[in-house]
């Protein structure tokens, strides 16, 4: 892997991993189109890039973190099924990455899934700020939330959109829930990125670590302004474009299988 492609695969995690897309799925598909191998330094590189966007939230949210501390301790209750279920099937996920099959076929069906709910699914009209709401979620909630994240094992599938229906399907608004899947990120993605370093340090040569560097940074700076937007989009917009998005690069991709 050279620095330009590892440029590439950062600015990929940082504009997808917040957006319902799935940032694994697309992650897998920009190394493929760029013939990367697929081994064990490009899996690990593309969980341990996740830190980039995981900075990123926590830099977009800094200001509030004093008026967060309510928002947390559901964050946590989400994050403890998410954080056992991924411990649990850890080697089952690593084995997974590389599967264009799957996260194609899983893009395109979440997709048409993402649709189907925006037609059938009637909106809450948020009557509170967002964060006002969060903290008054259940803790029920927060763990059928978490639940739902953990199916985001699957390449393809999105821990955005996993997260993002399971809390509009138990209703939750749509800018909460968006702010929800967003604070939810920061535990999750610590945990793995961090558990994955650990795991792969002794087996990574020292220009790796630069590489590794190089798309962590890249990451955070695409994250934080596609984080940005996203926010902003979902005030007067739904999902549907995002599950026309998916079913249009999943069909497009095929030829490449």
């Amino acid at each position: 892997m050279h620095i330009l492609q590892t440029l590439v695969l950062g600015a990929v995690e940082g504009l997808t991993e917040f957006l319902p897309i799935s940032s694994t799925a697309h992650l897998m598909m920009a190394s493929r189109l760029m013939s990367l191998i697929d081994n064990d330094f490009l899996k690990t590189f593309e969980i341990v890039i996740q830190f980039g966007a995981i900075l990123a939230i926590v830099t977009l949210y800094w200001s509030r973190m004093s008026a967060l501390r309510a928002v947390w301790t559901k964050i946590l209750a989400a994050f403890i099924p998410t954080g056992i279920i991924g411990l649990i099937l850890y080697k089952l996920f690593k084995d997974f990455l590389g599967n264009n099959t799957l996260a194609v076929w899983a893009l395109g069906i979440g997709g048409a899934l993402l649709i189907l709910f925006e037609i059938f699914h009637k909106d809450k009209q948020p009557t509170q700020e967002s964060l006002a709401e969060l903290s008054g979620m259940s803790y029920t909630k927060a763990v059928m939330i978490g639940l739902a994240q953990a199916i985001s094992i699957i390449p393809g599938v999105s821990r955005s959109a996993a997260t993002i229906v399971a809390g509009r399907a138990l209703g939750v608004s749509r800018a909460a829930i968006v702010e929800f899947s967003f604070l939810l990120a920061v535990p999750t993605m610590a945990a793995a990125s961090g558990y994955e370093l650990i795991k792969s340090s002794p087996h990574l040569e020292t220009g790796q670590y630069g590489l590794l560097f190089v798309g962590l940074v890249t990451a955070f700076i695409t994250a934080y302004f596609s984080a940005r937007w996203f926010l902003s989009y979902v005030k007067t917009h739904n999902f549907t474009s995002f599950g026309i998005y998916r079913i249009i690069v999943a069909f497009a991709f095929i030829p490449f299988l």
